[in-house]
């Protein structure tokens, strides 16, 4: 809090815990407007730490919420800061055919599962259609189900992807899954049993990682969905389906429905996460709805 009378100063030998409002900052205006006859002279101000407080981004939630009818352009700001990405960095992806024909342009995506922190830890509970907005703010889009397809089928195209060391010995990497962690990671996670590489290497030479285990993430249905990115009636002959190289659960391809689904209004998953075991895998499909946000999902950018 700003210094003001009602205030006191804070006491070094109390914890943080056992102390309410104190005087930390000392605020002033840039238009002068604080300043001795002003209108906002005496004025009290609260000051919130987006980076390291927990509980200061729900509040300022509640205050944009709050102040958007009044304010749209502030509220939209506040939202902004909350809801900020770190990036980091991008890898390309080659131009890739799918085996139906499907040529998938060449893209950027996100080198790491999207995240709010430094250390690179996954944004999870968040929801699909946040999901979205997040990547639309940053100037980027939510990871599609076509571009999803192409980077596993490049995957899968590499040798040094195959824990045999040849494309079909061993199976594919399946990343971060056999619940040696309860959480989702950062980027500086190094796991134990070399089984859980969390890496993948694409055909140009670029590293993508978490593309299977760790935490899912959201996609946007660009096969057989709606306007909303959100699944309908997935066909068993659907490229969601039959661009994987085995069957569900076969040599890392992860699971996924073989005779097609009726998924309707739901948001695809791909990928899985900590503890999915063998399930997890580059091409692991399944759904959740749009709304539900849980500590296992989150999400890529793409642009």
């Amino acid at each position: 809090m700003q210094k003001a009378t009602a205030f006191a100063e804070r006491d070094p030998a109390t914890p943080a815990t056992e102390q309410g409002l104190i005087h930390k900052f000392n605020v002033s205006r840039v238009d002068g407007r604080d300043a001795p006859g002003g209108d906002r002279h005496g004025a009290r101000y609260f000051v919130l730490d987006l980076d390291h407080d927990p509980h200061a981004k729900p509040a300022l939630r509640a205050y944009a919420e709050s102040c958007e009818d009044n304010y749209p352009q502030l509220a939209a700001d506040l939202l902004a800061q909350i809801d900020r990405i770190e990036l980091g960095a991008f890898v390309t992806v080659p131009e890739t055919t799918l085996p139906s024909g499907l040529v998938v342009p060449a893209f950027q995506a996100s080198q790491y599962l999207c995240s709010q922190s430094k250390d690179g830890a996954p944004w999870v509970e968040i929801n699909y259609h946040d999901a979205r907005a997040a990547c639309e703010r940053a100037d980027t889009r939510l990871i599609t189900e076509t571009q999803a397809l192409a980077i596993a089928h490049d995957i899968a195209q590499q040798d040094i992807n195959w824990t045999g060391g040849k494309v079909g010995e061993g199976s594919i990497y399946q990343g971060l899954r056999k619940g040696s962690v309860s959480a989702a990671q950062g980027s500086s996670l190094e796991p134990i049993d070399p089984d859980e590489r969390r890496w993948h290497l694409l055909s140009n030479g670029e590293r993508i990682y978490d593309f299977a285990g760790n935490a899912f993430t959201w996609v946007f249905d660009d096969v057989q969905g709606d306007e909303q990115g959100l699944t309908t009636r997935i066909a068993a002959d659907s490229i969601s389906l039959t661009t994987a190289p085995l069957p569900s659960l076969e040599k890392g391809m992860g699971w996924r429905p073989q005779d097609g689904a009726n998924w309707s209004g739901f948001a695809l998953l791909r990928g899985g996460y900590w503890d999915s075991r063998s399930r997890a895998g580059v091409f692991y499909l399944s759904n959740d709805w749009p709304d539900y946000e849980r500590g296992s999902v989150g999400f890529r950018c793409t642009k």
